[in-house]
């Protein structure tokens, strides 16, 4: 049996101080030792992109990344995204557009999307779909998801001072 390793994880501006295998994935570890089960497990290969969080400035499948590998980073999952009760423009967007049907991808694409328009506000049409098409949505068509993400980007826009 290998032996358990402390670690703290900083979610969502928490820290959570846990107790780990070092083969622990870190979306196991956010969901059964940190208790935040808005990140989903889908494939667990990397493919679906259901377990996408970001940890630093990039969006990651926590189903690829141990544990440990996070420690020292700040990580945001999709309970990081509302201020209080007042939600994520992506958030409203996918509401407001229907961008979600069962929700079981939503997390993965509202998070894979905060980080992208966050880098880039201004980011085009070919490579915002190319990014999209790296979750998969069986529910939707990705339509809805598409339309939800372009309204949230211009709201999202940072706002230039009038002089």
């Amino acid at each position: 049996m290998t032996d358990k390793i402390d670690i703290t994880l900083r979610i969502n501006g928490r820290n959570h101080a846990i107790r780990v295998e070092p083969r622990k994935t870190l979306v196991d570890a956010i969901r059964e030792d940190c208790a935040l089960t808005g990140t989903h497990i889908g494939c667990e290969h990397g493919v679906c992109g259901a377990c996408t969080v970001i940890v630093g400035d990039e969006a990651i499948r926590s189903c690829l990344m141990f544990a440990v590998q996070a420690r020292g980073k700040p990580i945001r999952t999709v309970e990081g995204l509302a201020q209080g009760n007042t939600l994520h423009p992506l958030q409203r967007a996918f509401m407001a557009h229907h961008g979600l049907q069962c929700g079981f991808c939503t997390p993965g694409f509202l998070m894979l999307t905060a980080s992208v328009l966050e880098k880039n506000p201004d980011i085009g049409e070919e490579e915002l779909l190319d990014v999209l098409s790296s979750n998969l949505c069986r529910c939707t068509g990705y339509q809805n998801i598409i339309k939800a993400v372009r309204a949230a980007q211009e709201e999202m826009k940072p706002k230039v001072a009038a002089d």
